[in-house]
């Protein structure tokens, strides 16, 4: 089949295009034919050596697939031919991916499998974080970093279903109308504007209730300015490059709690929950109250290009690769 492969930490454009041997399914297994795999942050990270998990080289990226199952290993209840869209440690930038049952849920009817696979990845994250951990309760304030991201667009969708009034960053007037349409009542350009000013003046002088922050550094430092009473800061990546040292003092003064969200270590921590979650996701976007935002679509020989603009912050929501 072929692939995209980094043989060392590299950057996008030193990624191969190659042949290499078709992967098997083992027990509890399933194997996808890839019709699309969608990008996330962490591709960037993760070919450079700077995520936190390191596949041993030489391997192929990309952790979000969607496609037809073609094969399946012992004790599984998907047949072949099912459409799916999952979740992997590594592996979808090729044609064919094996993928843990567990990680995978079947595409409702009518879906396209280019959107379905940028489900799994930002909306269980998001439900994750606001759900599982923030307890988000109707009323409360959210301020959603990188709003109009894959990750911050699933975060205003669900907030403000779920009744929070969200508030957002993002870069530039393009993007801050981004998080406008998909539910927030206010998008602030954090290239002009002093948005800690501009969160303490919405709220009335209250602050935030829940953060969600995927960019760290002086953005997590600044969140902690405009926490409410009981606020609970969300940690759910560091984006912006710098992972920020929190004076402890600001979580006391507000009795305020700080707190990691890791998605994807659910499927080995707490495999029950992770089943729940991805089921309670894959309803919501069955029924309409998810809507996932697909920028651009790239050819799969645009690999490279891909990604690279997704690090270069020129796409937002999400982008996918076609097979």
């Amino acid at each position: 089949m072929r692939a995209w492969v980094a043989e060392s930490w590299c950057e996008p454009e030193e990624l191969l295009l190659k042949e290499i041997a078709e992967p098997e399914p083992g027990p509890g297994q399933v194997k996808v034919r890839v019709a699309a795999a969608a990008l996330n942050f962490l591709d960037t990270l993760m070919i450079g050596g700077r995520y936190q998990l390191k596949p041993p080289l030489p391997f192929t990226p990309g952790v979000e697939v969607a496609g037809e199952v073609v094969a399946v290993g012992k004790g599984v209840q998907l047949a072949v031919g099912e459409r799916v869209c999952g979740l992997l440690d590594y592996g979808a930038f090729a044609e064919y991916a094996v993928v843990d049952e567990i990680a995978l849920a079947r595409v409702p009817a009518g879906k396209d499998l280019v959107e379905a696979a940028t489900v799994p990845v930002v909306y269980p994250t998001a439900y994750c974080a606001l759900r599982l951990r923030a307890d988000l309760r109707a009323g409360e304030f959210v301020l959603v970093h990188a709003g109009a991201g894959g990750m911050g667009i699933a975060a205003i969708q669900l907030a403000a279903r779920w009744g929070g009034r969200v508030i957002a960053t993002a870069g530039g007037e393009r993007k801050c109308a981004v998080c406008i349409e998909q539910g927030a009542e206010l998008a602030i350009d954090y290239g002009v504007d002093d948005w800690v000013e501009r969160v303490k003046a919405h709220t009335g002088g209250r602050g935030i209730d829940v953060v969600v922050d995927m960019v760290g550094g002086e953005v997590t430092l600044r969140s902690l300015r405009c926490l409410a009473w009981t606020a609970r800061l969300l940690l759910v990546g560091f984006a912006g490059g710098d992972i920020a040292q929190i004076p402890a003092n600001r979580l006391l003064l507000k009795n305020a709690s700080a707190m990691g969200v890791v998605w994807g270590a659910y499927r080995h921590q707490q495999p029950q929950v992770h089943r729940e979650t991805l089921a309670q996701v894959m309803e919501l976007y069955r029924a309409g109250t998810i809507r996932p935002v697909v920028s651009k679509v790239y050819d799969f020989d645009q690999a490279p290009a891909a990604i690279r603009d997704l690090a270069s912050r020129n796409t937002y929501g999400k982008v996918a690769l076609r097979l």
